[in-house]
């Protein structure tokens, strides 16, 4: 009888695909731009959800969504008060990671954080739906609550509050930019002898090589 929480048998044979080298992207954003397309055409649940992992005296991941990405780098939206955001403050670094595992992908960045610009924000902000445009002033991120009963609360007071005309972008809440340092595509393999290149930026140059699984 196998221990519990043994999971030492629980393993898959890694078949769909390869990587090589000739097939790349001279350009990181061209080959990442290709896996994200080919995520999406897979109808993968949530291809744009990726893993965040920031860090100041302490460690903090969490899951969040890209909303765009081109050579500048990736975009994501949070409320500037939350735990993420306040260690992005102190530690403006971060690494974040595509877990695409339906395709036996994943891709890994690693870079720097900057706020994007408020008219960027204000951009995203203005297009999505109204009731996402509430929740936003509704939840203090992070901050701890007695119940979901406060969530629907100040919820209500938003919508009454901002029940005639345009919902105004909250000075708390925007996007932030991961720009690259380097990034990582992995592709599953047979006898787990993955493939794994990794895009390294130097001298506003990126080079390209193979790594060891």
């Amino acid at each position: 009888m196998s221990k519990a929480g043994d999971l030492s048998n629980l393993r898959n044979e890694y078949l769909k695909s390869g990587l090589i080298r000739e097939d790349l992207n001279d350009s990181p954003i061209g080959q990442f731009s290709l896996w994200f397309s080919q995520a999406v055409e897979s109808n993968i649940v949530e291809p744009s959800a990726m893993s965040l992992a920031t860090s100041d005296d302490s460690i903090g991941i969490r899951t969040v969504l890209l909303k765009y990405f081109d050579e500048n780098g990736f975009v994501f939206f949070t409320n500037y008060e939350s735990k993420k955001s306040k260690q992005i403050q102190r530690n403006p670094q971060a690494a974040i990671l595509f877990p695409w595992l339906a395709l036996e992908r994943q891709v890994k960045i690693i870079g720097t954080v900057e706020k994007i610009t408020k008219l960027e924000s204000f951009k995203y902000f203005s297009s999505r739906p109204k009731d996402s445009q509430l929740g936003s002033w509704a939840s203090q991120q992070s901050s701890r609550i007695p119940s979901r009963s406060v969530l629907a609360e100040q919820f209500a007071s938003m919508k009454k509050k901002f029940s005639a005309g345009d919902i105004p972008l909250p000075d708390f809440w925007g996007g932030y930019r991961v720009v690259p340092k380097s990034i990582e595509f992995w592709q599953g393999r047979e006898n787990r002898l993955h493939d794994r290149f990794i895009y390294e930026l130097s001298d506003n140059k990126w080079t390209i090589s193979r790594l060891s699984p």
